[in-house]
Parts: C-alpha cells; sequence; structure tokens
C-alpha cells in the first residue's frame, strides 16, 4: 500500500457487453495491483443496450469501490482514442488515501413558473479541500440552475462533469450508480481531504471586434450596448470582419460574457461563452442563452477548429502540464475529459482530437477516461457554469 493515489483506466470497443466488462476489469487490476479502489467512474455506449441495466452494481462487486458514478454517450473516451458512433465502454479507478468521499443523488422539480426545487445539494464539510464530479440527464436537470445554488452554497469549490448523452429525449440517456440505474435527475461524488481536482475549461473561441457594456437588457435580451441599439452594434461588428470571419460568425454565433466586472482589458479565459439564438429587428435587440444585468461587459466571439485546437493545446500546456500532472509516482495523478458531442471529428478534420490536445500536456502515464456530453460542467473565473462545445478536463493529484 502507498499513501499516494494510484489511478487506473480501460478501454474496451468489444461489441458483446461481457467480454467488454471483463477486458476493462481485468487491465483495472493488473494497473491497480490487486488494489482496491475508492471511486469507479464508468462510461459505456447505448450499444450494449441491457447489459447497462445492473452495470454499476457489477462494477461494485468486482471493484469493491466505495462509490461507482457514470453515465452513458454518445461516444466515449479512454487512453488515448475517442471512439464515436461505435460500442465502447471506459472504465476509469482511483485508489483515494487521506480522501473522503460522499455520493450524491438528487431531482428537480418545478415548484412554480420561476422557482426550482432540488431534492438534494451535496454534503460538503469542509469546501477549502473539496471538489465534485457531477453528471446529469439534460432532458430533466437544470443544471444551469443546480450550479447557481452550489456556487451560492459553496462558493470556490470546483464542479467538474458532463451531461449524458446518446439519448434522442427523456428517459433515454442513463445515469449509473452502484446503487442502480436512473433515467433522470443527477449524480455525482464529493471529494474532500487528501486528493485535488485542477480543472482545465477550454471554450475554443476568439474575440472579434471590441468590448461593449450592457446598458439596457430585459432577461435573455440586450437592447443597448454602449448605449447604441445592440442589433446596429451586432451588424456593424459583423460588416467589419473579414470574409472567413463573417461566415464564421454567421454559421454559429457567440457572445462572450465577461466575469470580472471590474476589468477593463480581456484575454483567454475572462469570458463565459454563450449563444445568440435570435433577433428582434422591432426592438432592435438580440436574445443570448443567459441573463444578463445592466452595466456587464460582452465581446463578439467566433469558434473554429484552429481556435478551439490552439485554446485547449495552450491551456493544457500551461496550466495542464507540470504543474497538474508532475509527481514522482507512477500513476499518481488521473484525469477524466468532458468533451462536447459537437466537437469530434464533427469539428475536427482528424479523430481523438481533444484526448490528443489533452495527452500533450499530461505525463503518457496518466489515465484518462472521459464522454461526448450534451453539456460540460466546470468552473471559470472561480465560479461553476454549465458549457457548450467546450472541452472541460479535471486532473486528479495529491493535494
Amino acid at each position: 500500500m502507498t499513501n499516494l493515489p494510484r489511478f487506473a483506466s480501460a478501454l474496451s470497443v468489444d461489441p458483446k457487453a461481457e467480454r467488454a466488462e471483463a477486458q476493462v476489469l481485468g487491465q483495472i487490476a493488473e494497473q491497480l495491483g490487486g488494489e482496491r479502489p475508492d471511486l469507479c467512474a464508468v462510461f459505456v455506449s447505448h450499444h450494449y443496450g441491457g447489459a447497462i441495466e445492473e452495470l454499476g452494481q457489477r462494477l461494485a462487486r468486482a471493484t469493491r469501490a466505495q462509490v461507482v458514478v457514470g453515465c452513458t454517450g454518445e461516444s466515449i473516451i479512454g487512453g488515448d482514442r475517442e471512439v464515436e458512433d461505435e460500442p465502447a465502454l471506459s472504465l476509469w479507478c482511483a485508489s483515494l488515501p487521506g480522501t473522503r468521499l460522499r455520493a450524491f443523488e438528487a431531482t428537480a422539480q418545478l415548484v412554480d413558473e420561476r422557482q426550482i426545487e432540488f431534492s438534494a445539494l451535496p454534503d460538503i464539510r469542509d469546501p477549502g479541500q473539496a471538489s465534485m464530479l457531477v453528471l446529469a440527464d439534460p432532458f430533466s436537470f437544470p443544471m444551469d440552475e443546480y450550479l447557481k445554488r452550489l456556487n451560492e452554497k459553496f462558493p470556490g469549490v470546483p464542479a467538474v462533469g458532463g451531461m449524458a448523452s446518446g439519448g434522442m429525449g427523456p428517459g433515454q440517456n442513463l445515469l449509473i450508480t452502484q446503487r442502480g440505474l436512473y433515467s433522470g435527475g443527477a449524480v455525482g461524488v464529493v471529494l474532500e481531504g487528501g486528493i485535488e481536482v485542477r480543472s482545465v475549461v477550454s471554450q475554443g473561441c476568439r474575440p472579434i471586434g471590441r468590448p461593449f457594456v450592457v446598458t439596457a437588457c430585459d432577461e435573455h435580451f440586450i437592447h443597448k450596448l454602449g448605449g447604441k441599439p445592440a442589433l446596429e452594434v451586432l451588424m456593424d461588428t459583423v460588416r467589419a470582419l473579414e470574409p472567413r470571419d463573417r461566415a464564421l460568425f454567421q454559421r454559429q454565433p457567440f457572445i462572450g460574457v465577461a466575469i470580472d466586472v471590474t476589468k477593463s482589458e480581456f484575454g483567454r479565459g475572462d469570458f463565459l461563452v454563450r449563444n445568440i439564438r435570435g433577433v428582434s429587428e422591432e426592438h432592435k435587440a438580440f436574445a443570448i442563452t443567459d441573463v444578463l444585468r445592466r452595466g456587464q461587459t460582452v465581446q463578439f466571439l467566433v469558434r473554429d477548429a484552429s481556435s478551439a485546437t490552439e485554446d485547449l493545446t495552450q491551456l493544457m500546456t500551461s496550466q495542464g502540464g507540470g504543474k497538474l500532472a508532475s509527481s514522482s509516482a507512477i500513476h499518481s495523478a488521473g484525469a477524466l475529459l468532458f468533451s462536447c458531442n459537437g466537437r469530434g471529428t464533427r469539428m475536427f478534420s482528424s479523430p481523438n482530437h481533444d484526448i490528443g490536445c489533452v495527452r500533450s500536456g499530461l505525463d503518457k502515464s496518466i489515465p484518462v477516461a472521459g464522454f461526448f456530453a450534451m453539456g460540460e460542467v466546470g468552473p471559470v473565473g472561480g465560479r461553476n457554469f454549465l458549457h457548450g462545445y467546450t472541452a472541460s478536463v479535471a486532473v486528479f493529484r495529491p493535494r
């Protein structure tokens, strides 16, 4: 036994569920040298059908892990591969001495038009040494609102994870624990003590034009920017763009909301990326996928494969390299990767893009697993948010 944490990961693409399960369990046991893991994270494609039903219980029995948590994914990540649209099972396990684990489950209920009631918040007793892994169903669980509650109650405690994917509607995405299978709500685990979770959130956008202060807004609608009608500012910005950037913006328009209202100059990581989802010519306004207030600063953004590659690679190199991964013991750090299901080969010209960028900033021995999500959870500017088109990375290492 060792006082250092120990991690292992295994991926199987065998189309037979029983063989795939046996393969990943065998590899995990070999990597851990028979040591019992405290935490298992599992990500599985829908191809295995009914075999998923009691997967969490079987993994708990086989590994004797304290906590098993996972979900279905449209595409599955393991090792140095992103397995898209094919059968895949990825298992990631961690032995975490000196770390307290507390699993949690939550459901949401709409009390009235504006009030959401959650069945539970995580049990966090030492916020200064805590972090969270959280997975949820996108059709039944309002993760945005849940993260707001977490930010209010546990400021500074990072939450990393993603929304289960692969299902086309309510009840089709599945959450996995050692207690059973869930088709809605959220599941997760709090980690406190000897392990720390360092996060990298790559939103993959670059700014165009210049920043503007919101001078009039109403809920999702921005009415004025810098005292001018917001739609006019938007159109003026688009007209001034180079043809390539104009085409990118018109195909997929984004806006960045400054996280720190006291800043006047902005760089990578200073904006929370949101979609522009519609315009009102009558009111000379446009709507975004967030609720704003007057005085906030925004800037229009574009995203393409090259800027996304540069962003993730730079973040992993500067923040996720030796500072996050270095250790004198093999397998004493591990990582989970939650990539948007709009990335992969839908966005990049070659496969295994995000895992390749993540690997560029981590020691090759570090076990990595994850999945393609319908929304990614990760902290930006010290607060937790639900993102889209993002790669959210959690690196686990000794505190």
